[in-house]
Order: structure tokens, then C-alpha cells, then sequence
């Protein structure tokens, strides 16, 4: 308590924390300010029945910071960056300059490739806003718009999506923790007054012991993401004892951390934007009438309508995105070199060839546990929903992990801002 405290007062007394922290205040406030500016055209009442019939959308909406719910000029959030960002990452795969780019090139690579990243949010915001806008347009959300309206909402849309990418990227820079995170956790915290009020409002008394249990659940969640997201597998490493100028250098054991669930919750993003872009492309092809579309658009949105096929084909983007992604920021021929590079080794396992399938082996079985958890936690909500008849979007799922891994990251950040000054 008394170590807390102590950081609180730093904390507090600290000019520079404090301008960090206030900084990332002033930017949640306009944010939450510019998600309930509307645009132009939208029928509230057809509005809110179209989300209560779609599951994908009320997803969807945790990723554009709540901004998607109210059809807001920041509609998009910060989606289609993240979308440009899943597309550079899937490129590295297939190209080796790429790869070499972002996992060998240090800062400066990654720089670059986070500028490549927002070259390409721009065609993917415009193509994103028209897919959107032409979708609620059938569906009768919006109505009345000329096309020359149109095209301006589609202009409002895309620049209302990258001021808002713009505004994260400061708040990484000038303030603490990722301001594409924090947006979208912004947008989950806005979402809790209004779920709240919704649960007054529809009270039962005979429902205490499954509100209860809903509780319990909750917690029990909020703890088994926490664990998981703090659980790593230390791998023991011994440097090898090197003489130099009459001087022993090495000899002592470390660890190598491999985290359970190391993709986190990019798997969860990337599933959600695959299932998106087929919807996006066929309503952009009906707006244009093209021959046969529009009745495999319709069976594509029956398709996501069905909550069995729908959480069992989430599920299986999210188990194999989290292979995906892991395989692509942990390589154990890499790490394998690198600790034959620096004179160390894992105790029973030779260098080399060795070390390097016996880290895949590892990573694979840590990655399967942490891929069928992250699943898991994806289609809770939905499981839920099936077996309940009551929507918990709120409670547990993408939002609490996305929530308390946000949170996680926060209080680590600020904690090192605190260490800084205390030494």
C-alpha cells in the first residue's frame, strides 16, 4: 500500500506524467465529442432495429470506438487502418523484403512499414465508407440523399476515419499507451451507462439467480483474460563463460519468455475484417447491379444472421489467425540464431537446428492453448446469447478482452514513466 501510494504522489507531482496523462483525457473527450456528430440522412428508428438484428454490426461498432452505432462522421474508427495494417502483415509472408523489413530492420523498418500501413488506409477508407453507406442506403437507414449527397457523406466519412487515426497516433506519441487501443477501449467504456440502464430498464425479479450467475461469470472472465494475458512459459537460457583480457565474462542463466497468448487480440481483429470484406464487396457490387449479386449478397447476409454457423466460422478465423500471427512475429530460427550469435544456449538442447525445432515445438503448444482461449472468449457473447435468449455483448467476449488488455498495458507504461523518476 504503501508502494502504491508512493507512485501516486509521483504520479501527481510529476509535470511531465501529468501532461501525458492529461493529454490522452483531451483526446478521449473529442473523440467521445465527434461520435455523436451524425451525418446527414439517417433514420434513427430503422437504425436502431438494424442493429438489433445484427450481431456482426454490434462487433463491428467495438472496433470503430462506438462511433459505427450512431452513424457517426468517425463511423469508421480507426478500422480501415487497422485493416492496412492486417494486409502489410499478411504481405510479409509473401514478401521476403517485407519480412526483412519489419522483424530485422529495428525501429527505423518498422517505421517504415507503419508508413506504408497509412499509405494504404486512405483507398481502403474510401472503399470501406462506400460499402457502408451503400449497404444502409438498402437497407433504408438512410434515406433521401442525392448522389451528390452521398458522395459527400462517403468524403465525410473517410476524413472523419483519418482525423481519428491521426488523433490516436498522437496520443502514442505525446501521451501513455497505444492510441488505437485506447480509442477502441474509449468506445467500450461509453458503451457500459447505456448497457447498464438497458438492464434496469428490463429487470426481472425471477431473473436474480441468472443475473447472478451472468456476474460471477463476468468476474471470472475479467480474471481468467488477465492470467492469460499475463502467463508467459520462461524458457531457461545459460550464456557460455567467454575469457577476455585475463577477465571471465558469462557463465550466468536468464530466460527466454514465451507468452501464452502472444498474438493477443489481433486474431480477434483479423477475423472480424475477413468476415467483413466479403459483405463489402457484394453490396458494392448490387449497388452497381451486376447480374447475380444481389441473391448471393442476400444468402451471405442470411448466412451471418444464422448465430451457429456464425460463431463457429468466427471461431475458426480466430484459432487460425492466432497461428498466423504468431508465426510471424516469432520465428525460432531467428531466436534460435540470436542466442547462438550471443553465446547462450538452452540447457539440453543443442544449438542450432536443435534449439530451433525444439522452440517450435514449444510455441505451437503454448500457441494451440492461447488460440482455442482466444476463440473461446470471441463467441462467448454469442454462445450465451444462443443458449440465454439475453445479449451480453457487454459482458465479457472481444470488448473485456480488448478492456482489461488495454488497461494491463496502461498500468505498465505509466509504471514505467514512475521507475524513470524514481531512480
Amino acid at each position: 500500500m504503501d508502494t502504491f501510494l508512493q507512485k501516486l504522489k509521483i504520479i501527481v507531482s510529476e509535470k511531465a506524467i501529468r501532461d501525458r496523462i492529461l493529454f490522452v483525457l483531451i483526446a478521449l473527450v473529442i473523440f467521445r465529442a465527434l461520435t455523436i456528430v451524425p451525418i446527414p440522412g439517417v433514420d434513427l428508428t430503422v437504425l436502431e432495429q438494424f442493429f438489433a438484428n445484427n450481431q456482426f454490426l454490434g462487433l463491428l461498432n467495438i472496433f470503430s470506438g462506438g462511433g459505427l452505432a450512431n452513424l457517426s462522421i468517425v463511423m469508421l474508427g480507426v478500422g480501415p487502418f487497422i485493416t492496412a495494417s492486417i494486409i502489410m502483415q499478411l504481405m510479409t509472408v509473401m514478401s521476403p523484403k517485407l519480412k526483412a523489413m519489419y522483424s530485422e530492420e529495428g525501429e527505423t523498418g518498422r517505421a517504415k512499414f507503419t508508413q506504408y500501413s497509412r499509405m494504404l488506409t486512405l483507398p481502403l477508407a474510401i472503399l470501406q465508407a462506400f460499402g457502408f453507406l451503400t449497404l444502409l442506403k438498402t437497407q433504408g437507414v438512410i434515406t433521401g440523399l442525392t448522389t451528390f449527397e452521398f458522395l459527400v457523406n462517403i468524403v465525410i466519412v473517410v476524413a472523419g476515419s483519418m482525423l481519428l487515426i491521426w488523433l490516436g497516433e498522437l496520443v502514442t506519441e505525446y501521451g501513455i499507451g497505444n492510441g488505437v487501443s485506447i480509442i477502441i477501449f474509449a468506445g467500450i467504456v461509453a458503451k457500459l451507462p447505456s448497457s447498464a440502464n438497458q438492464l434496469l430498464a428490463n429487470y426481472d425479479a425471477s431473473q436474480i439467480p441468472l443475473y447472478a450467475g451472468f456476474l460471477v461469470l463476468a468476474v471470472g472472465i475479467i480474471y481468467g483474460v488477465v492470467v492469460m494475458t499475463q502467463a508467459e512459459r520462461q524458457v531457461p537460457i545459460t550464456h557460455a563463460k567467454q575469457v577476455r583480457g585475463g577477465k571471465t565474462y558469462g557463465g550466468t542463466t536468464s530466460y527466454l519468455p514465451l507468452r501464452l497468448n502472444q498474438a493477443g487480440v489481433i486474431p480477434i481483429i483479423f477475423a472480424l475484417s475477413i468476415m467483413l470484406f466479403p459483405q463489402m464487396i457484394l453490396n458494392i457490387l448490387a449497388s452497381f447491379h451486376v447480374t447475380g449479386v444481389a441473391g448471393l449478397s442476400d444468402k451471405v447476409q442470411s448466412f451471418f444472421n444464422n448465430q451457429e454457423m456464425y460463431a463457429l466460422v468466427y471461431f475458426i478465423l480466430v484459432f487460425v489467425f492466432s497461428f498466423f500471427y504468431t508465426a510471424v512475429t516469432s520465428d525460432p530460427d531467428a531466436m534460435s540464431k540470436n542466442l547462438q550469435r550471443n553465446g547462450a544456449f538452452i540447457p539440453g538442447i543443442r544449438p542450432g537446428t536443435h534449439t530451433s525445432e525444439y522452440l517450435g515445438k514449444l510455441i505451437t503448444r503454448l500457441t494451440f492453448v492461447g488460440a482455442v482461449f482466444l476463440g473461446v472468449i470471441a463467441i462467448l457473447p454469442m454462445l450465451m446469447q444462443i443458449f440465454t435468449g439475453i445479449s451480453t455483448l457487454a459482458i465479457g467476449g472481444t470488448a473485456l478482452l480488448i478492456a482489461v488488455s488495454v488497461v494491463i498495458d496502461i498500468v505498465r507504461r505509466v509504471d514505467s514513466q514512475v521507475s524513470l523518476r524514481q531512480y
